[in-house]
């Protein structure tokens, strides 16, 4: 296929209103995530725009839908590799063209690893899984300068054992006029899940945006 990237594709192993994402192989073999965009829905546009504007580094982008599509794709790859370079874990970028996107594929043998909404843990792993999520929100904002504006349990994977924090093409540079909301939302949906829906004792989401924002 186009530039060698892709060797193989296989079947979808995730579909949504808003794209689908294939099980694929590189012409060596690597196991690859293929995402595509679909650029027909109006709906989307409206959705997307809210995390566009604002963002310097999509300024110019004109608003008809498929421009918007086409941005939204360049900003998932962009997050993803100035998220994955300053040591998050999130799945590698490899490549992106149009409302094409390409990276690591996360799981085995073409079946996705499970969501943190999907799995059943310890109370100590799920702990552990919490810490290493909040660190991974600090990591965003101090080091990267973005805030994910999407996480949730739907959006983190559990993969090996460790969290890995998925569809960022939401996310925000720390300048955009939602940031900081964006980032009380994150940390609100991370607590809820572990406190609420787990049972499980963990900071509140006072003490956690202090321990992310504040040094």
């Amino acid at each position: 296929m186009r530039r060698r990237i892709i060797g193989k594709m296989y079947g979808v192993i995730s579909s949504g209103k808003e794209a689908r994402v294939y099980w694929a192989k590189s012409p060596k073999g690597e196991d690859l995530a293929v995402k595509i965009y679909l650029t027909s829905t109006s709906e989307f546009r409206k959705s997307i725009y809210q995390y566009i504007l604002g963002d310097p580094r999509f300024e110019y982008i004109r608003k008809d839908t498929r421009e918007l599509i086409y941005a939204w794709t360049r900003k998932e790859y962009k997050n993803l590799k100035r998220m994955y370079e300053c040591g998050v874990r999130v799945p590698k970028p490899i490549f992106y063209m149009k409302n094409i996107l390409v990276m690591e594929f996360i799981g085995e043998n073409g079946v996705r690893a499970p969501l943190l909404k999907e799995v059943s843990l310890s109370d100590e792993e799920y702990i552990r899984i919490f810490n290493k999520v909040i660190e991974y929100i600090k990591i965003l904002y101090r080091k990267a300068k973005l805030v994910h504006a999407d996480l949730s349990e739907y959006n983190i994977m559990i993969f090996k054992g460790e969290p890995v924090l998925i569809d960022v093409s939401q996310a925000v540079l720390l300048d955009h006029p939602l940031a900081i909301e964006f980032l009380k939302r994150d940390i609100r949906n991370i607590v809820r899940y572990f406190r609420c829906e787990l049972g499980l004792q963990v900071p509140s989401e006072e003490e956690i945006f202090k321990l992310v924002t504040s040094g």
